[in-house]
């Protein structure tokens, strides 16, 4: 089945004209679209993914769809989906394989689920898309889906994978070799980083950085009382008086001694506007690092006690912190069937804690209901802490450091090549050399909250550096490059 997305407006290109880091860059895009736009009068452009929400992918297509409409671009957004649970089990395999995890082969039966799933879809797609169109398929789950609408229709087709791996291994291969009959039919290939790039694409791709938003729901500033309305809104926190707006239809659940998910204040309220908060938000996946984080955190605990030589402020610092790993609700999102065997390892690991350590620790489910909710709990619950850290084993790109770094939070990350990339160590955080080293990532923390002025620095380091990089004009311009380059080839 195929889902057409209905994208809002949003802000325009004259509301981030007013914005003083964003004017100029407005100017450039506007520029770059009066010239390249005229060559793509007459195409329709197609995004299409496998899933409306949670990830980077689903927030970064409404915002992109809604300022190309605004330049002048024939611009719509398709999500497959399939009752079939165990095609987002194969394809959640393809993912991890990717980034070289898991078991690198592939039988007839997983074939011919992953083809048999994608024929279906094409059925549908059919109804949309019309010869000579544009049609950006994103990540390995539809890519087969782009192969079989190709051999039906003469469309321009362009594969844009946000995920990767800069060490190639065995499984890698495996994967790479169970999707390059699929790879044949495209025209072009767009990745985040050329060490992501299989060998068979690297003649005819690009590469595009992923980049937030400054306006959206996520990324937009938020005073001190806004900040206080959201949490409380969401049950995070619990005020005595009420505030201006009335609660959001679903509240954040939180985990609790017994394993179940409850509310904030349980055990303990969590104190995200008064303590010092150590936070990780992602999606429930292995490849996220949420076990060793906690380890770390505990092991930080653990060492504050005991050491001698630390200041009071910092014995104190260190008694006060909270760890809050927080994601989407599970149910909501379809394509990541691992995410409920995470969080039931993290439960796991998490109920054996003695009952001060789980006071300490707060594990976050996110409603999904409201895409608009979700964005302003993540904003508000990023504003409120000391130091964000993303722990990622593996990692594509990952925005929540690009999310954290905007708002001027000092981070702590992995070195996964998407987060060393944006991540300058020393300069914007800390980069860990190896996410697993426990003792190693607990250091890192507690230099850092021990230090105040520096993490200013690194705060102020951090938005600068977005501003330059990762900001979703100079996305836009580079996405402007792609599309006409392959209109001008297949016009000629």
């Amino acid at each position: 089945m195929i889902e057409l997305i209905n994208v809002k407006k949003g802000p325009s290109l004259e509301d981030y004209e007013l914005h003083p880091s964003c004017s100029l860059m407005v100017s450039d895009l506007r520029k770059e679209a009066s010239m390249f736009m005229p060559l793509l009068k007459g195409r329709k452009i197609w995004m299409i993914n496998s899933t409306a929400r949670g990830g980077g992918v689903a927030e970064m297509l409404p915002r992109q769809i809604s300022l190309f409409r605004q330049l002048g671009l024939k611009i719509d957004w398709l999500v497959m989906s399939t009752e079939k649970k165990e095609f987002f089990i194969l394809t959640k395999r393809i993912h991890n394989l990717i980034h070289g995890v898991g078991k690198g082969y592939f039988s007839t039966i997983d074939k011919n689920l992953y083809e048999s799933v994608s024929k279906e879809n094409v059925q549908y797609l059919l109804k949309y898309i019309r010869p000579k169109d544009i049609v950006v398929i994103h990540d390995p789950q539809p890519m087969a889906m782009g192969a079989f609408l190709k051999q039906k229709i003469d469309v321009t087709l362009i594969w844009r994978c946000h995920i990767g791996n800069d060490e190639k291994s065995k499984k890698t291969d495996a994967c790479w070799k169970f999707l390059k009959p699929y790879a044949d039919f495209y025209d072009y290939g767009v990745f985040s980083f050329y060490d992501y790039i299989p060998e068979y694409f690297k003649k005819n791709s690009r590469i595009i950085y992923p980049a937030i938003d400054p306006y959206s729901h996520k990324n937009r500033e938020l005073h001190l009382h806004k900040i206080t309305g959201i949490l409380s809104n969401a049950k995070i926190v619990r005020l005595k008086k009420d505030v201006l707006t009335a609660p959001f239809n679903e509240s954040v659940k939180r985990l609790q001694p017994d394993g179940s998910f409850g509310a904030c204040y349980k055990p303990e309220n969590i104190g995200v506007l008064f303590r010092p908060i150590l936070l990780q938000v992602s999606r429930w996946d292995k490849l996220k690092g949420f076990l060793p984080l906690m380890k770390a955190f505990i092991h930080l605990k653990a060492q504050g006690v005991i050491q001698e030589k630390i200041s009071k402020n910092q014995k104190r610092r260190l008694e006060l912190l909270r760890l809050v790993l927080a994601g989407p609700d599970p149910i909501s999102i379809q394509d990541d069937p691992e995410a409920l065997e995470v969080i039931k390892e993290i439960s796991s690991f998490y109920c054996s804690q003695n009952s001060e350590l789980q006071k300490d620790i707060a594990v976050l489910l996110l409603p999904m209901t409201s895409e608009k909710e979700n964005a302003l709990v993540v904003n508000a619950l990023q504003k409120s802490s000391s130091i964000v850290v993303q722990n990622s084993l593996k990692e594509g790109f990952g925005l929540t450091v690009t999310e954290a770094m905007w708002k001027g939070i000092p981070v702590i990350g992995s070195n996964a090549r998407g987060i060393r990339h944006q991540i300058r160590n020393h300069i914007d955080g800390i980069i860990i050399d190896n996410p697993e080293d426990t003792q190693l990532l607990a250091s890192a923390i507690s230099d850092l909250l021990a230090d105040p002025m520096q993490r200013k620095i690194y705060a102020r380091n951090t938005q600068n550096h977005v501003i330059q990089e990762f900001l979703i004009f100079g996305q836009l311009k580079k996405w402007l490059r792609v599309l006409s380059t392959e209109s001008i080839r297949r016009n000629t």
